[in-house]
């Protein structure tokens, strides 16, 4: 992720904006590494969240409380004691580090004014908050590094606080055209590589960036770079600079298919594909980009038990279909069988006894064929033989040909089952499909084989000219969205031939709707399918009335003989979402 220098500049001047001269109202430690100030501007108050988290290292501005234990830890006692009612007077960054300075002014038990400095550094495993007198000594810290922990820098109360110099980076802001290209080229790195190691507070998503608005192969050799490449390079670096300068930021995150994939304070030129949304501030997107994504993760991880059973589930059932259709090919040749037995009868009086085999015109074809014959029974025999195999097959063929259907129709529901997993966002999303999953016998009930209760609802879409469109979540949903929630002239739309959701736009009781309409809730079935993603993607629709359930059909799974059809892209991202 982009939590570099770049964003940490953003952060300062949005932080700067708001919090200077404000007064330090509440300090709370709401994690072993993490605090929670409250603080007070004029008549507005602010709360700054700091997480020095080895995983996760945040800081920004936020309107959630959190809950502080009963008792205070240590290190949230001693900012009380010196920095409660204290005055923000100046934030800043040292150089492009990521690294923030909060010195603030208070007045100690004497009255006196005294001066002292929050530090925030955001480096990973490396992150810390260290609390400076105004000589920059060491006061306390909320992590304690001692030397048996780290060679280059002990934090410790008492110590001298000071920035290591562990990358050999330079200050990207005094970068000339000379020392850029020679730090460029001094390793053998490639371009990308060679931007995010030579400067500070360049990430690699940045550095990528770099390298995509120069129109440079990011994975090129630094050394091998042509001089109008690396002016290139040098022209775009130069120009990012300049908005870190100016403060010109675009605070913004990319999603692909509705998913997060990088966020970042100027526009990242490798992510022009993906969908962007851009923010009035750098604390807006590190608030959502990190909710999101947790979201997510939170939820693949609820559902990975949910996730192996269907994968089990469907590699079997793949199994046992491809063996079924081979031993369906293998009865194809029945009907030759009996064509063998039915010649053998009509011109087996003229084959001499003991031959091995016999010529015969083919009346179904009119070609003349071999047939081969068993020499030690007569010919009669040889029919009753292949009479015997031409019924064997058959009944093979009957047997087989309802069975693959029936792992077909189930390889077809897990499939679907696979792709509710993907659209579920809510942990209740989950408890309906497990429901789904239950029923259909791949999960055991427990708790006395009573259902549990459903909460989850399908997803509410409304469509730019009023009309509402509702999207099934999985297939109880799509269910109950298409033949109880829908009326017949209620437009009802699903992707082609692929696992995906039922959608329905609520007619109104109009015959005829904008063609605005019909693209819409096509892009949402497209969306909501397992083609999501593709930019081509087939939807066929038709008034809910002519949509009917096969007798013994599984949840969600319908059939219709007369559609219309068109193709879309699956881009939602102009749709306006009302629940679910």
């Amino acid at each position: 992720m982009a939590f570099d220098g770049i964003v940490i500049a953003n952060l300062v001047k949005e932080l700067g904006e708001k919090l200077t001269e404000g007064r330090i109202y509440k300090i709370a430690q709401t994690e072993d590494d993490e605090l929670l100030l409250t603080i007070k501007v004029a008549k507005e108050q602010y709360r700054l969240l700091m997480s020095a988290s080895a995983s996760l290292p945040l800081l920004y501005l936020t309107n959630k409380n959190k809950q502080s234990p009963l008792t205070a830890p240590n290190f949230c006692m001693l900012l009380r004691k010196h920095l409660q009612n204290g005055r923000i007077t100046k934030i800043y960054q040292p150089g492009l580090e990521r690294i923030v300075h909060f010195d603030v002014e208070h007045l100690n038990e004497l009255g006196d004014l005294c001066k002292k400095t929050l530090i925030i550094e955001l480096m990973g495993k490396h992150s810390n908050i260290i609390f400076c007198n105004e000589e920059g000594m060491i006061i306390d810290s909320i992590k304690h590094i001692s030397a048996q922990t780290s060679s280059l820098r002990e934090v410790l109360p008492g110590r001298q606080y000071f920035i290591p110099e562990t990358m050999d980076k330079l200050n990207p802001k005094e970068a000339t055209q000379e020392i850029f290209e020679e730090r460029m080229s001094l390793k053998p790195l490639t371009a990308v590589k060679a931007l995010y190691q030579s400067f500070t507070g360049i990430s690699p998503a940045v550095a990528q960036g770099i390298c995509a608005a120069a129109k440079v192969e990011a994975d090129k050799a630094a050394g091998s770079l042509s001089k109008e490449e690396m002016a290139s390079l040098y022209l775009e670096f130069c120009k990012m600079m300049n908005m870190v300068e100016t403060g010109e930021f675009q605070p913004v995150i990319y999603y692909k298919r509705q998913e997060p994939v990088e966020f970042s304070a100027i526009e990242l030129f490798q992510y022009q594909e993906c969908e962007s949304r851009t923010y009035d501030t750098i604390s807006q997107v590190l608030e959502t980009y990190y909710a999101e994504k947790n979201t997510i993760t939170r939820i693949r991880q609820k559902s990975s038990d949910l996730r192996r059973i269907v994968q089990t589930a469907l590699e079997r059932n793949y199994k046992k279909y491809d063996l079924q259709l081979k031993q369906l090919k293998d009865t194809e040749k029945r009907e030759k069988y009996k064509v063998y037995g039915e010649l053998i009868n009509t011109y087996g009086y003229q084959v001499e006894p003991g031959s091995k085999s016999m010529e015969a015109l083919n009346y179904y074809t009119n070609e003349m064929i071999t047939i081969p014959l068993d020499e030690t029974i007569p010919p009669l025999e040889n029919a009753k033989k292949y009479f015997e195999k031409y019924n064997k097959l058959k009944r093979t063929y009957e047997a087989l040909s309802e069975l693959t259907l029936e792992v077909k129709e189930e390889i077809s529901h897990l499939e679907s089952v696979q792709t509710a997993l993907d659209i579920a966002l809510l942990e209740e999303d989950l408890v309906e499909i497990k429901e789904e999953l239950v029923e259909s016998g791949y999960i055991r009930r427990k708790g006395g084989g009573k259902k549990v209760k459903i909460t989850s609802k399908p997803f509410h879409y409304l469509s730019s000219d009023g009309y509402h469109m509702y999207v099934g979540k999985n297939n109880f949903q799509n269910e109950e969205l298409t033949f109880k929630f829908a009326t017949g002239n209620d437009w009802w739309f699903h992707a082609k031939g692929v696992p995906g959701s039922h959608v329905i736009v609520k007619g109104n009781g109009e015959e005829e709707l904008p063609d605005r309409v019909f693209e819409e809730a096509g892009k949402l079935a497209a969306f909501y399918s397992k083609n999501r993603g593709n930019d081509k993607v087939e939807i066929d629709y038709i008034q809910k009335k002519h949509v009917k359930k096969p007798a013994g059909g599984k949840p969600g799974f319908v059939v219709y003989y007369t559609n219309y059809s068109l193709v879309i892209d699956s881009d939602i991202s102009g749709l306006t979402q009302i629940s679910g």
